[in-house]
């Protein structure tokens, strides 16, 4: 990484070695652990430089970490590694803001260009000759394609088309809407039982139950298995962050996961196939037995995705959300005393603080943005949380604004579910999820306090959330 005297010396900072491309000058420093530390600096992390913990070291993520860079270097590098390391994660905003002020495309991990503005983002996830089937080796060198079952998600056309096409009906904005009262009713279930409860882990809570069970129920998957299903999706998403990031403990879960998902859906499917139900495993199961438009493995890695995105996002969705709104107060209220906000409030949180927070892709041939020539092979990493916070794209993009996508002003649309030919196929069940538990939250509990600020949040990079939100609610 070149920026100047930069070097990859960040107190705390677990980044390995190769994150960054060899020969680029970077190099790491191993910290160990200062139990004497002022306190109000915060913990100091010991890792060594391939991400793993070493023994006697306690690794947190989500608390501030006492930064002192070296001399010399310069606030654009700092920024670029900031961004990345976990004990940031809780807050790389302004690590952000850093990195869109330096000019388009500074150097990042990788060997890729990043790409931190909203104006260079929108033109690159809206041009084809960009494209994201390169992110498996990118991202995951070296990687089994069967332990990365992403299907469409890694492929361009017509692949995409053809396989997107198969799954769209069952995501269509008629469709979903016709599970609201499901939605509903899953909600103040679990409103009422976290109510009850009195203090709860609001991931745990609610969170998590609310996605899996929509996404288990539309794809078909009995009651029995959801358990199984989030702890193989929790392998594959911490999966999807690079492979140097990763300890070798977590590539070999994202492998163990992949396969077991392989296992249990090509079995469920057999089933289906003799008693056929109208869900969406079904349906797949129908398409790839007439032989022509569907294989066994496209269908099965289909179905992986699927369930993960399906639920993975809201999680941290909700997460990020329900935070947001406890730390800006005067906009819970507005919420609470204008219930059709809900709505439009889900694409401000969504914009706000995004769950996904970065994709790649790769020039297919030369292509000139921004003053800079990109050529055949160049590959860029798009940051969207740095995006929806962009002073050239919203007004105060720092500050929630619960009416911010309510129509009194033309405003960008968020980066969140991405743009283009690649946009969430599952944005309008999300949408519908976080908007049921919004009303609920804001209509059903008297009082929500937050128990720990900033929350602990997990290591995952590209889809970015909490690994608990605990919370105290009234009824």
């Amino acid at each position: 990484m070149e920026f100047g005297k930069v070097s990859m010396r960040t107190r705390g900072n677990p980044v390995p070695r190769n994150f960054w491309r060899p020969g680029r000058g970077a190099r790491a420093v191993i910290f160990r652990e200062e139990p004497n530390v002022d306190p109000s600096a915060g913990p100091t992390i010991t890792r060594d430089v391939t991400g793993a913990t070493p023994t006697g070291g306690k690794p947190v993520v989500g608390v501030p970490v006492a930064r002192e860079p070296a001399a010399g270097d310069s606030a654009v590098g700092q920024a670029v590694l900031d961004a990345f390391a976990p004990e940031w994660r809780h807050d790389p905003y302004p690590s952000y803001e850093i990195l869109r002020a330096a000019g388009p495309f500074p150097p990042g991990p990788l060997g890729l260009r990043l790409v931190p503005r909203y104006a260079d983002c929108n033109a690159v996830l809206q041009n084809p000759v960009w494209s994201h089937a390169e992110e498996p080796e990118l991202l995951h060198p070296g990687s089994d394609i069967l332990d990365l079952p992403a299907s469409f998600l890694w492929m361009e056309p017509p692949d995409h088309t053809r396989l997107r096409g198969l799954v769209s009906k069952a995501f269509t904005l008629r469709t979903i809407e016709r599970l609201r009262p499901r939605v509903e009713q899953v909600v103040d279930e679990l409103i009422d039982q976290a109510v009850a409860a009195g203090e709860v882990d609001l991931i745990e809570a609610l969170a998590y139950p609310l996605p899996l069970t929509m996404i288990c129920e539309l794809l078909g998957v009995p009651t029995e298995d959801h358990p199984a299903v989030r702890r193989m999706s929790a392998g594959i998403a911490r999966g999807l962050d690079p492979d140097v990031l990763l300890t070798p403990e977590e590539v070999a879960a994202r492998t163990d996961a992949a396969r077991e998902f392989i296992e249990f859906f090509g079995a469920l499917i057999a089933r289906r196939r003799a008693q056929p139900q109208d869900d969406l495993i079904s349906a797949l199961a129908a398409v790839e037995a007439a032989g022509d438009r569907l294989t066994a493995h496209e269908m099965l890695a289909t179905l992986v995705v699927l369930v993960v995105a399906g639920h993975e996002t809201t999680v941290n969705l909700v997460g990020n959300g329900v935070l947001a709104l406890l730390r800006n107060p005067d906009q819970f209220a507005l919420l609470r005393g204008t219930p059709d906000l809900a709505a439009p409030a889900v694409d401000e949180l969504l914009r706000y603080d995004a769950p996904s927070q970065l994709t790649t892709r790769v020039a297919t041939r030369e292509i000139e943005l921004s003053g800079h020539t990109f050529a055949p092979g160049d590959s860029v990493m798009v940051m969207f949380g740095s995006a929806n916070r962009d002073t050239d794209a919203f007004d105060e993009p720092d500050r929630l604004d619960l009416t911010r996508y309510t129509g009194r002003n033309s405003v960008n649309r968020h980066m969140s579910f991405g743009i283009g030919l690649h946009y969430c196929i599952g944005a309008p069940l999300v949408r519908l999820e976080m908007e049921v538990a919004l009303r609920a939250l804001a209509g059903r509990a008297a009082t929500i306090e937050l128990l720990a600020d900033p929350p602990v949040y997990r290591p995952n990079l590209v889809v970015r959330g909490m690994t608990e939100l605990p919370v105290r609610l009234t009824g």
